[in-house]
Formats: structure tokens, sequence, C-alpha cells
């Protein structure tokens, strides 16, 4: 058997509907020298015999639990501390790999030695009858990974700071620890101060324009980011956003700031802003207000948006 050159981590809670087509999209791949730790976030349903399943018809699966649900984040990192090989990804147990994901992101890496490769993604969005079908690569998806760029950095390229999942990337194992990277536990939106802390971190980095992975829009409506209508989750969203912005403006990476900046007001406000003008609670128009004028202050001579302008007021 081939030795393995890439870990990815497949956390996953409660995704017995989904979890055979993620791990059937790791089965898929044109590069097969990886392994996969699948670590059970203390599931209630079918997810845990899915994992063993794979375990047992495929020795590159390794399974882990947890006793007592502790969180993505967590799940993470269980995952992390258990990785031996030189490379390591993310698939959360939701979503799909596209079958050259592997061999794109790592296969860039080995060429140019940099810390870590950034793919493009799309949504995967059910339709009427509950079937789900891939959507197109958005604007700032695009901005950040294509054209394809080798060992690039942040200052050189900051639209890349608009990429902040960790799905869509494949790391060295030995950039992780070095920088001391974890996923903060307890706290929703985990992957943007990581993301942040990624870029301003790396000597350089590499990103292609190749769909990596297919990001799921649960027809339940039950992901973190179909529920940012409830005032808790705004607050955890709100806190990552200005988390990840600091991270770089700290580091000085002022061009990255003003580049996130300016597409949290295009992309992230106008939703934000369309919940809070109907909700019923008006600490969620307040907490929204005071993150919009904090937002603007870090990108001084950008043009409000129409949604900024409207969020700033309140």
């Amino acid at each position: 058997m081939t030795s393995s050159a890439i870990t990815v981590i497949v956390p996953g809670y409660d995704v017995g509907p989904y979890a055979q087509e993620a791990l059937d999209s790791l089965r898929a791949q044109t590069r097969t020298d990886w392994t996969a730790i699948l670590v059970d976030d203390a599931s209630n349903d079918g997810t845990g015999a899915l994992f063993d399943a794979a375990a047992a018809s495929d020795a590159r699966f390794r399974v882990v639990r947890h006793t007592a649900r502790q969180g993505l984040s967590a799940a993470r990192n269980t995952g992390l501390d258990l990785v031996e090989t030189p490379l390591v990804g993310f698939l959360d147990a939701d979503d799909l790999y596209t079958p050259d994901a592997l061999a794109r992101l790592a296969g860039v890496l080995e060429e140019t030695g940099s810390d870590f490769a950034v793919g493009a993604y799309v949504r995967l969005r059910p339709d009427a009858e509950g079937a789900y079908h891939p959507g197109i690569v958005q604007p700032w998806v695009a901005a950040a990974t294509d054209p394809e760029r080798r060992a690039t950095t942040i200052d050189a390229h900051p639209e890349a700071s608009g990429n902040i999942v960790a799905w869509s990337k494949v790391s060295r194992t030995g950039f992780w620890r070095e920088q001391g990277l974890r996923f903060p536990v307890g706290r929703l939106y985990e992957d943007q101060i990581v993301a942040q802390r990624m870029y301003s971190a790396a000597r350089s980095f590499d990103v292609v324009p190749d769909v990596v992975v297919h990001w799921r829009e649960r027809a339940d409506g039950s992901s973190i980011t179909q529920t940012k209508a409830a005032l808790p989750v705004l607050r955890e969203y709100l806190d990552a956003m200005a988390a990840g912005v600091a991270v770089l403006a700290a580091a000085g990476h002022d061009d990255a700031v003003r580049a996130r900046v300016r597409l949290v007001q295009d992309m992230d406000l106008p939703s934000l802003v369309e919940i809070a003008t109907t909700h019923g609670d008006p600490a969620y128009r307040s907490a929204l207000g005071d993150f919009t004028r904090d937002l603007v202050a870090q990108g001084p001579g950008l043009p409000l948006s129409a949604a900024a302008e409207t969020a700033s007021r309140w």
C-alpha cells in the first residue's frame, strides 16, 4: 500500500443523511495517497455506523469518537492531534470533494513549497424535490482564487482574505504546528479567525481556480449559516468577522483589511440588514449597527454600500 501524503479530517455530528456522499467523494479521489480521520462528535443518529462501515471496508479511514458532544472546532482539533502525514485538509461530513480536489491542491503545494493551497467552491442547494445541485462559483470566491497564483502572499493578493473556510484548503501539517494553529472551541464560524491567521503567517500560499468542494446548504435549514436570524448566532457571526479583520490589521496587512471590509459590506451586510429590518428584537439591529460602524472605521475612504449606510444608522 502506498504511504499516505495527505490526511483529511472529517468531523461529523448527526449527519447520517449526508455522510455517505462525503465518504464516497473521498473514495472517488483521483489521488489515492490519502488517509481520513473520521471524528464522530457523539452523534445520536447513524453517523457513527456509517463511519464504522467505511473504516471496516477501507483501511484509509480511521474513526475517533467523542463520548460527549464538543462541537466542530473540538472535533477538528481532535483530528489535528492525530495527523502524521506531511499534508492536512478538512472536509465537513455533509459536503463533497470534487474528484480532483486533493490532486490539484496537494499537487501544487508539492511543486511550490508553499504553506498551503486554496481552491474554489460552490454551494450545493436543494431543489423542490430535495435533490441537491451545485451552483456557480460566486464572484467573491473567484476573486480569491482566479486566476491561479503560485507562491503568493496576502499583501500581493489581498482578495484571498475572502476565502475563509477550512475545507477549501490543503496545508503543510508543519505549518499548523509551527504557528500553533487551532480552531477556537465553543465558537461558531470558527474558520474565520483561523483563515486570517493562516494568511498573515504564511511565507507563501497558492490559489487555484478549480472547484474543490461542493458546500451543502441543507434542505432542512439546519446549517449554522442558515440560522443567522437568531440573535446569539448573529453575535457569533459578527464577532468572528471582526476578529478576522483584527488579525489582518494587527499584522499590518492594510490592503487585505480593506479587501475584507469591502467584501463584508457587499456580501454579508445586505442579507443581515434584510433580516434586521423586520426582526422583532431591537437588539438585533443594535448589534448590527455597532458592528458596521466599527467595520467602516477599519476601511477609511472606502465607499459605503447601501446596506452599510443603513446599518450604520442603527
